[in-house]
């Protein structure tokens, strides 16, 4: 058992490892003052977002970006609340906005509202976010200094988050901020595999060449890492990662653990249909990791296991993952809230495996819907 611990812990190492020097492969993408002239559509599923409506859409006349460069496309998914009427009262002559309705035709609202959305687009280029987001001013800018500059199909930019009161929250930031330090390492190592839906854009010529969706529309969740695997598939080297500090897109946290648990089982439904092989053993060796922490200190309590090897192995883990978020929070100026990183790393295991395991064996709600794995 001491063999088959720290085999995994060298091999997280190793992993983990890859992706702090990956990280810093990909190179910071500047901004250019030069003449905008790529036209955008932005589409922006919503589903009982009146709390966040106003944040999103304040944000929205904010962009530095030429009006008639870019138009913005909200899509009702049945909404219940006041989210429609919150739109309509917002919109204006000086920002091309409409809501349309998401026309259902498969077990995916979000997928269903992207397509209903990419029908009506009037632009090569979509970009995707979510309600309860808030963009910043060059974000449109960004993108389209990256498109004139790169041969590109398919972006993957980056999200964070911006409400971070209380540890909840910090250890959400945390957890979250590890994905996209293992996103943005995964680009640089040459081995893409995540990105968040949030933040991505592609044309729409891509999105119609590889038919949408299809393959994957029986799966609530993952309209943006499906996506991605047929981006790659279809032409590796059109696959980007804008990696800017004007282009993050910044979003909210779950206000309670019983919110976490449920979009964390959102996410961890989809893993099982990935794929990426790379991916996969990504996610399993994570996952190994995590329930070794948990064994290691169960054996150490009953004397099975040295408490020199507990140690070690501790060390090891939170060294490479401290590397990781270091670099990650820097990069999204978030460097304060690596203070919770001792108590976090210490929960995160259980909640890593209590979340893989209830992900098998139960369904998840999202938005007041029932969803099965």
């Amino acid at each position: 058992m001491t063999v088959f611990f720290i085999v995994i812990t060298v091999l997280y190492l190793i992993l983990i490892g890859s992706f702090a020097f990956g990280f810093d492969k990909v190179n910071d993408f500047k901004l250019e003052d030069i003449k905008p002239k790529t036209s955008f559509s932005v589409v922006i599923p919503f589903r009982n977002e009146s709390e966040n409506l106003g944040v999103l859409l304040k944000s929205i006349t904010e962009l530095n970006y030429p009006k008639h460069l870019f138009e913005i496309i909200l899509v009702d998914d049945a909404s219940e609340d006041d989210s429609v009427k919150i739109i309509k009262e917002f919109i204006n002559e000086d920002i091309k906005i409409k809501i349309i309705n998401n026309n259902r035709i498969s077990l995916s609202p979000k997928k269903d509202a992207i397509t209903s959305a990419i029908e009506t687009a009037k632009n090569e280029w979509v970009i995707t976010t979510d309600a309860d987001c808030k963009l910043p001013k060059y974000w449109l800018d960004s993108f389209d200094v990256f498109t004139q500059n790169n041969e590109a199909d398919f972006i993957v930019a980056p999200v964070t988050y911006y409400k971070t009161a209380g540890f909840l929250h910090r250890f959400q930031l945390l957890d979250f901020l590890s994905l996209i330090g293992a996103t943005i390492g995964g680009f640089g190592i040459k081995k893409p595999f995540l990105c968040n839906g949030a933040n991505l854009a592609y044309t729409k010529s891509f999105f119609k060449k590889v038919n949408g969706f299809d393959g994957n529309a029986t799966i609530a969740s993952g309209d943006d890492i499906f996506l991605l695997e047929k981006a790659l598939k279809e032409d590796k080297k059109r696959v980007h990662f804008l990696k800017s500090e004007h282009s993050i897109v910044q979003t909210k946290p779950q206000n309670s653990w019983s919110d976490l648990v449920a979009q964390r089982k959102r996410w961890a439904a989809k893993t099982s249909s990935y794929n990426s092989v790379f991916g996969k053993l990504t996610g399993v060796l994570v996952l190994l990791m995590n329930a070794v922490i948990i064994c290691a200190i169960l054996f150490t309590l009953i004397g099975e296991l040295s408490p020199k090897i507990l140690a070690y192995i501790l060390v090891i883990k939170s060294s490479v993952d401290f590397l990781l978020l270091f670099k990650t929070s820097r990069f999204f100026n978030q460097e304060k809230h690596l203070a919770s990183f001792v108590f976090s790393s210490l929960l995160y295991p259980f909640f890593n495996v209590y979340i893989a395991c209830v992900s098998l064996f139960t369904s998840y709600k999202w938005k007041g819907r029932a969803f099965k794995k």
